[in-house]
């Protein structure tokens, strides 16, 4: 009789017992699937974001001197510019050799203006390259043009600025297009201006304050772009801003070694499941395992029987714990990321190694229960019921 035929059949008549170690097995590779998924996903659309929004380079002006400043807190010093930034040096970012990873380049000038009695920092911005720099404003009212700026939520309410409203600086009336809505930086004590209007304003024609550089993701060299950079610009001073960036990061990866073990004990305990009811089963076909053994059937061909029955379950379970798996992790992400259903969730390099984990616990599950119905001395298998 064909050994596979045996293995069927005895899953037939066991349906219950085999639906059980079905099931806990399932639910170890869906569990599994299911959060590896969820952390895959939540990196992928971390380093999305990352590609595209936000400054990640600073260029500044080289100085002789540090800053007294801790956390925000400025004490005082002074800093002498050894060097300055101008409008002509920002094509030069533009040659380094990693320039295509370059998303976006920001210059700001930056100067002290005195508004309503107020004293207060005026920012000229390349609003063209703002939105890719500084997705994150949103203005009421409209963006600046001509002779507009925008105020910031903290300057604004300092100054007592409505959009509409034209105010004197240096000797010019500008007209507040709008208001920066409040997003807890420094942009809110700010009077935003078009990069070109605030040079005109602040008496620096042609003169860069700093730059912002938009240029980290997945396969960005950043080190060697600062490099780069810095040796394109030999008089300023080039950062990474890396903190928030390695924050996030590390609390995905802190995430994800806790779902690794999460999933890791739960594909055990399923392991246990399928080797504790296996040896149920074999126990249970004692006088099966004797007849099978008194009329020729080697102990090779016994332990094969009971690893088909395993691989057999193990490989349903497979195939169904990835559709739940994927299912609760495309219905799950949503929740906790803007990102919409079903995006960057099925992974089939997860698909194919969670299947083949799925068959290898329930085969190395099923090998001591195998071997133990190898063992059974056929006259005591007979005897036994």
């Amino acid at each position: 009789m064909n050994l596979d035929l045996i293995a069927l059949a005895n899953l037939r008549r066991r349906k219950a017992r085999a639906a059980f170690v079905l099931t806990g097995l399932l639910i170890g590779v869906a569990t599994t699937v299911a959060l590896i998924s969820l952390v895959e996903a939540l990196e992928a659309n971390i380093t999305t974001k990352l590609e595209k929004y936000g400054a990640n380079i600073l260029v500044t002006p080289k100085t002789e001197s540090l800053p007294l400043a801790y956390e925000g807190l400025n004490l005082g010093g002074v800093s002498v510019e050894t060097a300055q930034l101008r409008e002509s040096d920002l094509d030069r970012i533009r040659t380094i050799k990693n320039a295509r990873n370059i998303a976006a380049v920001g210059p700001l000038v930056l100067g002290p203006v005195r508004v309503k009695g107020s004293q207060v920092l005026l920012t000229g911005v390349d609003f063209s390259q703002s939105r890719i720099l500084k997705p994150w404003w949103k203005i009421r009212g409209a963006w600046p043009e001509g002779e507009g700026l925008v105020a910031g939520a903290e300057a604004a309410k300092v100054l007592g600025l409505s959009p509409g409203e034209r105010v004197e600086i240096n000797g010019r009336r500008l007209t507040v297009s709008g208001l920066l809505e409040p997003n807890g930086s420094q942009d809110d004590h700010l009077l935003l201006a078009p990069f070109g209007l605030a040079q005109a304003v602040l008496g620096k024609p042609g003169q860069v304050s700093l730059v912002e550089v938009a240029a980290l993701c997945t396969e960005c060299p950043i080190q060697e772009m600062v490099a780069q950079i810095s040796q394109a610009l030999p008089g300023a001073k080039v950062m990474a801003i890396q903190q928030v960036v390695k924050g996030r990061m590390e609390t995905i990866g802190h995430f994800r070694r806790i779902f690794y073990g999460v999933s890791a004990l739960v594909v055990l305990v399923g392991g246990l499941m399928v080797m504790v009811n296996m040896m149920g089963s074999v126990r249970e076909r004692q006088r099966d395992i004797g007849i099978f053994r008194a009329v020729g059937f080697r102990a090779s061909q016994v332990v094969r029987i009971i690893l088909l029955e395993a691989g057999i379950i193990s490989l349903l379970a497979g195939l169904a714990g990835l559709g739940v798996g994927f299912g609760a992790a495309r219905a799950a992400l949503p929740l906790l990321t803007e990102m919409s259903h079903g995006v960057g969730v099925f992974d089939p390099i997860l698909a194919g190694l969670s299947l083949v984990l799925a068959v290898a616990v329930g085969l190395l599950a099923g090998l001591y229960p195998a071997l133990m119905a190898a063992r059974l001395d056929p006259t005591q298998a007979l005897r036994a019921l």
